[in-house]
């Protein structure tokens, strides 16, 4: 029988150390929830429950489940469903193929990340540029797709625009193709449930690119940032977005026997909680019943707000690191007892069943074979990658190189100026003994042999030559003895 500590379920089959890193999880995702939740109350947002979210049935486009689905939202990385849309329009029309290459612009590759870093004028095929773009969410490639279909980032914007109205996605607003941070990008997650909807009825040729595990490039491999595949039975596919004033949002697709739904979570506090909020949602979703109650998307009410609320003071400007895409958690989340203030009771489901259904638990993801990508037109040869693989382990190399050189430089001049001082006090005390064998042998009146006065005499000087030097040139065998003070410092610098 489980036993309750400290408000979490610990299973008695897990060892001692596992079960104190299931209650920490535990109890870390409490602590982290309820302050989103307090920190939602006290910049008054009204997020305690959560952020919007929407469960809708792909075939007969009935809604499962609507949270504040039509409220405005910051749609983050999520509006490159709508640059995917846009171009596939062009290949459905004929006035582009998959082959087709595009060419890196200086204004791609200066965005900031996530980025592949092509350079300016490299070119890349348009398959390869959506898979790219659908995994790695690289802005740059976005931007590419972009100034090659629409002749720069404003004409593109026009055509997702045009698409919009004509989609009925009466919320959205799209000012580039990428999603990052302006302020007149917007949309709901009733929009971007219809969005999803268009581009895998309309384009089931193309549905896979949406269910990618991961891309590989030369030797880099690139995992998609959707925590649900490869962790959520059934799970297969859409896309992720971050920015500060959005928060986590994402678009997810999942089948299961026979039916398939699509999740839209926006506005979660962490990628983690993101998965974990569109798991319960699928869970619910699959376990209602559709019929004549149910709602169409275009049947949902407005939202009488205008324009989306910043989340930025809940989501980034708090202590702690700052948030991430990445959601691979360290342990599997197991199910507790914690209220999940993020993922609220209240939701209601249209025709849904009484009995609440068995919470999914989301385990580690499974290996995927990455799908390999490449510049140019045709695929590499074994040769090329061979030597793509060298001249990446060489610019690797490089990069390791100039940052220990980088590190090092920071360190060696306060550890030069301590083997100076070091050589300085030497020298002082060396020719203070000096001094006082000459005082005593002048008093003796014995004679000063002038070769000893040599050796002596650039002792003296050790400490101020490489400062001045101006010190005389001394004889060839008074010279070992700096040279042994050189060699004797240089040691001492290093070890430090």
């Amino acid at each position: 029988m489980a036993q309750l500590t400290g408000g979490a379920l610990i299973d008695p089959l897990l060892s001692l150390d596992e079960a104190k890193e299931s209650f920490r999880m535990n109890v870390s995702r409490a602590l982290r929830v309820t302050a989103f939740a307090l920190a939602a109350l006290i910049s008054g947002s009204a997020l305690a429950a959560g952020g919007p979210a929407l469960v809708v049935e792909l075939e007969s486009g009935r809604v499962l489940h609507a949270e504040r689905a039509t409220e405005p939202w910051f749609p983050a990385s999520i509006t490159k469903l709508m640059t995917a849309y846009v171009a596939l329009d062009k290949v459905r029309s004929g006035q582009m193929s998959m082959e087709t290459l595009l060419t890196v612009t200086d204004g791609a590759a200066a965005l900031p990340p996530s980025k592949m870093g092509f350079k300016p004028g490299t070119e890349i095929r348009l398959d390869n540029a959506l898979k790219i773009m659908m995994v790695k969410s690289a802005n740059d490639v976005a931007a590419t797709i972009a100034e090659n279909i629409g002749g720069s980032i404003d004409g593109f914007a026009e055509l997702m625009n045009a698409h919009a109205q004509r989609l009925g996605m009466a919320s959205s607003r799209f000012a580039n193709p990428h999603g990052l941070p302006d302020e007149r990008n917007q949309t709901s997650a009733r929009d971007m449930a219809i969005l999803a909807r268009a581009l895998l009825l309309e384009f089931p040729d193309h549905k896979d690119l949406f269910d990618i595990g991961a891309v590989q490039f030369g030797r880099r491999i690139m995992r998609n940032t959707n925590g649900l595949i490869g962790r959520y039975p059934g799970a297969d596919g859409m896309k992720t977005g971050f920015i500060c004033s959005a928060g986590f949002n994402v678009v997810a697709s999942a089948t299961r026997n026979g039916r398939h739904l699509i999740t839209v979570v926006l506005g979660a506090p962490s990628a983690n909680e993101r998965t974990i909020k569109a798991a319960e949602l699928f869970d619910r979703g699959f376990n209602s019943k559709v019929n004549f109650t149910n709602p169409e998307l275009a049947a949902l009410p407005a939202s009488t707000n205008a324009t989306p609320p910043d989340m930025r003071p809940v989501i980034c400007d708090r202590r702690g690191p700052m948030p991430q895409e990445e959601d691979t958690p360290a342990v599997a989340e197991t199910d507790s007892n914690i209220p999940n203030l993020f993922t609220s009771e209240v939701m209601a489901f249209a025709g849904a069943s009484a009995e609440k259904p068995v919470r999914t638990v989301l385990g580690p993801r499974t290996a995927v074979q990455p799908e390999r990508v490449w510049i140019g037109l045709n695929p590499p040869s074994e040769a090329e990658l061979a030597a793509q693989a060298a001249a990446e382990e060489a610019a690797e190399q490089a990069r390791k190189a100039k940052t220990k050189k980088a590190t090092a430089s920071k360190k060696t001049p306060a550890k030069k100026s301590d083997a100076k001082e070091a050589d300085a006090k030497e020298a002082d005390a060396k020719d203070a003994d000096a001094k006082g064998s000459d005082d005593k042998k002048a008093a003796d009146k014995e004679p000063v042999k002038a070769t000893a006065k040599g050796k002596e005499q650039p002792r003296a000087s050790v400490a101020v030559k490489p400062v001045s030097g101006s010190a005389k040139p001394a004889s060839k065998p008074a010279a070992k003895a700096p040279q042994k003070a050189d060699a004797a410092a240089k040691p001492k610098s290093v070890a430090n």
